[in-house]
């Protein structure tokens, strides 16, 4: 059910286009269209039901299973800082805010459903939610106090700016945290993939089920490139331009 091609028939029931894309779902909770246990009315059925166009439908499930590949060739240590920390704002900051909440929904909701048959889900349920709660802050903190450090240092630096070597003794802290603070959120990630088997649902599990796990997936995959970026482009890279700030003895004279 991940993420393979195949052309969208008005008389494949429901679930079954589920089954073989997860990111439908989003398309059949915004109408209110059940895709689980009983959606096994074809999708032209399950238009008529609700008085939607088939062909309104039909349009909006193939913009969401369109995937873009990024190229594996994609040398993000070249980047110059600014289109990097761009690049994580728009693509893995909005994918959080836009994606965290609907899987938490999504992961109650069953958890509501089923906790008798999968206990086990009511502590994902819990790590799950202290990850929003420790994800939302961490963003937040990053977008207004850790970049605007960044972007001001490294502007500082490459314009060999006096006040850069200020810049680093007054503020480099956050940068610290954050490498800190990620540490933690890896942890938690772990954690989850250990309860739920790498994500991989039972065979005797039901649609609402694998769509949950699939998307805890992707979110999962989304963050390990997000903090692989940070951990290991941007900070280390602002880590030894912040050492060579304090080195740099011709500031000396101009600042203590």
């Amino acid at each position: 059910m991940f993420l393979r091609s195949f052309e969208i028939n008005p008389t494949t029931t429901v679930s079954d286009i589920v089954l073989q894309d997860y990111r439908t779902a989003d398309v059949f909770h915004k109408y209110g269209i059940e895709y689980c246990c009983a959606g096994w009315w074809p999708l032209e059925i399950a238009c008529t039901i609700k008085g939607l166009e088939v062909e309104r439908l039909t349009k909006e499930l193939e913009n969401i299973t369109r995937t873009v590949h990024a190229s594996s060739a994609l040398f993000f240590e070249t980047w110059e800082t600014d289109f990097l920390i761009d690049f994580i704002i728009h693509v893995h900051h909005h994918y959080l805010e836009q994606s965290l909440p609907r899987t938490a929904e999504m992961i109650k909701h069953f958890v509501d459903e089923h906790e008798k048959k999968y206990p086990y889900m009511q502590e994902v349920n819990t790590l799950f939610m202290q990850l929003v709660a420790e994800i939302f802050p961490h963003i937040r903190q990053e977008e207004e106090v850790v970049f605007p450090y960044i972007r001001q240092m490294v502007h500082a630096y490459e314009n060999k700016d006096s006040y850069g070597k200020l810049l680093v003794k007054t503020l480099r802290k956050p940068v610290d945290m954050m490498v800190l603070h990620e540490k933690g959120l890896l942890s938690l990630l772990l954690s989850l993939r250990d309860l739920t088997n790498q994500y991989t649902p039972p065979d005797s599990a039901c649609v609402s089920y694998k769509v949950t796990l699939s998307r805890m997936k992707e979110l999962d995959n989304d963050l390990m490139q997000h903090i692989y970026l940070e951990n290991e482009i941007l900070f280390p890279r602002v880590l030894k331009i912040e050492q060579e700030l304090l080195n740099d003895k011709s500031l000396s004279t101009i600042l203590p």
